[in-house]
């Protein structure tokens, strides 16, 4: 059962990683979330050489990294893939080496590093953000361990850091200093403000970091114009590679899924009991139901992302698996097939009154990533699910134009606002108000 969120929540409560339990346990986590990031690594190594790849990293590194950039079509799919891999190699090294024991937020962490990297992070410009929550967790003497997850999160604003070290015509020192500077600035700032802004939507949009990112990268853009500096988009979009990507991911994730039952063939058996609780946050699904469930209800919600998209007639590339990607690490955090389910109809209803189609990029991105508003689904029930997926297909076509397209959560920026319109309405005029002396239940 979820806990309630008062108005003295303790945000980093959230994010703090759990004492270790069991070394064997803790190892067999390790290893298999070892195992998935190696699997990009040597998928990006058999599908192309290494004479592609190293200029194609080179590529990512440097290029603009504004929504939407597509690093398959930057760099190539296997400089993408390996992108992806190392960002997930750094992730689950760095928890490793502090001692954190994986839980839910753990998996979201590693897979929306290994997602964004997709389109948008990249090996070079995360560090500065990182390096500003450590300052952070430095300023309130508190161990770094306490706050890695949010330094994690909070690299969804790397792309500002590219712009600053690589795109703007200032002088090579200049741009060091402003990108270093500004990139641990953001970093020392997104922990307080996240812990200010969740009370908005009250744990009904599961990226409180893409919520908050995208309120400081607004502050941050508009500076920024009034120094001349002009904010564009970018849609760059590879096509022509389903069959290639669609049997990497269905392999994978029926792997996780097999991956699951060998550990514990009654782990099966608790899906039912995932599928009960409505995700708000903080619904970590391995503390309440373990490991083992975890990894299958993760390896469903791939399969069922991964199925929308080519049921849509959408493309497989960086963007849309980021969003596969991302379903797939919060099945471990917020997300099943119950509460997800309503969201990609909301979208798919919203396709047949509105003006674009289904399978525009931004509406396949919005329709992934809008799943941040499962636990609305989960909660109040899957009419409300559709709503709200129905309402955020439209908000967030033009939150991205506040930021500029820096913040990679831009759903998650769009769904905070959502959430915090329909949260505070469901409870006045929802005859089934659960949250009733600040209790709710998780089904």
């Amino acid at each position: 059962m979820s806990k309630p969120f008062s108005k003295g929540v303790n945000f980093i409560k959230l994010y703090m990683p759990k004492q270790i339990e069991n070394n064997s346990q803790y190892m067999i986590k390790y290893t298999v979330l070892t195992l998935f990031a190696a699997s990009f690594v040597v998928f990006g190594f058999v599908v192309e050489s290494p004479v592609m790849i190293v200029p194609g990293l080179l590529r990512i590194i440097t290029e603009p990294a504004v929504l939407i950039t597509d690093y398959i079509a930057v760099g190539g799919v296997g400089a993408a893939f390996i992108n992806a891999g190392v960002l997930m190699f750094i992730t689950i090294i760095m928890l490793f080496l502090l001692k954190v024991d994986i839980n839910g937020i753990s998996i979201a962490s590693i897979f929306l590093m290994g997602s964004f990297a997709l389109f948008g992070k990249n090996i070079c410009n995360i560090w500065p953000i990182i390096l500003g929550v450590y300052l952070y967790s430095k300023l309130c003497k508190e161990p770094f361990r306490n706050h890695v997850h949010i330094a994690f999160l909070a690299t969804s604003i790397a792309p500002i850091v590219t712009e600053l070290l690589f795109v703007i015509s200032m002088p090579l020192w200049v741009r060091i200093l402003l990108s270093i500077s500004i990139g641990v600035s953001i970093g020392i700032l997104i922990a307080p403000l996240s812990s200010n802004v969740l009370k908005l939507h009250k744990g009904f949009n599961l990226y409180n970091i893409g919520f908050s990112v995208g309120i400081l990268g607004t502050v941050y853009v508009s500076v920024f114009k009034s120094y001349g500096y002009t904010a564009y988009s970018r849609l760059v979009w590879s096509t022509g590679n389903n069959w290639l990507l669609g049997i990497f991911l269905c392999v994978l994730f029926i792997s996780t899924i097999a991956t699951g039952i060998m550990l514990n063939k009654h782990a099966i058996k608790k899906l039912p009991q995932i599928f009960k609780h409505s995700g708000i946050l903080s619904s970590d699904f391995i503390a309440l139901e373990g490991f083992e469930a975890v990894l299958i209800n993760m390896g469903i919600n791939g399969l069922a992302a991964t199925g929308y998209v080519l049921l849509v007639g959408g493309e497989l590339n960086g963007p849309t698996i980021g969003g596969i990607l991302t379903v797939v690490g919060f099945g471990a955090f917020g997300k099943h097939i119950k509460n997800i389910a309503p969201i990609f109809i909301g979208v798919l209803l919203a396709s047949i009154t509105k003006t674009w189609n289904i399978n525009d990029p931004s509406i396949l991105i919005a329709a992934l990533f809008g799943t941040s508003l499962a636990p609305i689904a989960g909660y109040y029930g899957w009419v409300w699910g559709v709503v709200a997926g129905f309402i955020n297909s439209s908000v967030v076509l033009n939150s991205g134009i506040l930021h500029g397209g820096m913040n990679l959560y831009n759903t998650g920026f769009s769904a905070g606002i959502v959430a915090a319109v329909m949260v505070p309405l469901l409870n006045t005029f929802c005859k089934k108000n659960k949250l009733l002396n600040g209790k709710h239940t998780t089904n």
